[in-house]
């Protein structure tokens, strides 16, 4: 591995941010494959719960929210849904980050999965009372599998960062 990098914020929030940005534009593209369409992940879970177990900051709810607020635009979502489940994932993962750290990859995997439940979960629900219509349960459950299947880039950014600051350890 390369080691610890400095937490500068470009690097931990900006870098990451960026990429969830391009990575959702991408996997919207129409583009079919045996004619199924490309999965939607919520790319966003994997800042939501790294940067909750890197360290504690002001600046990653923001940057969550904007993300967020991004996706409900992207999408043609109700205004807050994606931001308030993110940040609903990154206060979980917050909970629990005394627990999870220091752990093997695949108990992180479990809380990762854990985490992006709930936050699927306070979407479906959040959806449901905005539209006052129940969305279809098969479809929230292929994007909790497929966003579940991100984690190893999680845990590479988790591993990237985690002894940079170690103030907060």
């Amino acid at each position: 591995m390369g080691g610890a990098r400095p937490l500068h914020p470009g690097l931990w929030l900006g870098v990451p941010t960026v990429l969830c940005v391009l990575a959702t534009i991408v996997f919207a593209a129409p583009i079919r494959i045996f004619g199924l369409q490309l999965p939607e992940p919520v790319f966003a879970m994997v800042p939501a719960f790294a940067w909750a177990l890197i360290r504690p900051s002001i600046l990653a709810p923001f940057a969550l929210l904007a993300l967020g607020l991004f996706l409900d635009v992207f999408w043609g979502g109700p205004t807050g849904l994606w931001g308030l489940s993110l940040l609903v994932a990154y206060a979980t993962a917050l909970a629990g980050r005394s627990m999870v750290t220091g752990q093997s990859q695949p108990v992180m995997w479990a809380w990762f999965a854990g985490v992006t439940a709930i936050a699927m979960a306070g979407g479906f629900l959040f959806s449901m009372l905005d539209s006052l219509a129940m969305p279809s349960l098969l479809a929230v459950f292929w994007q909790f599998l497929v966003t579940t299947l991100l984690f190893p880039f999680a845990h590479r950014l988790i591993d990237r960062f985690e002894d940079a600051d170690v103030r907060f350890r």
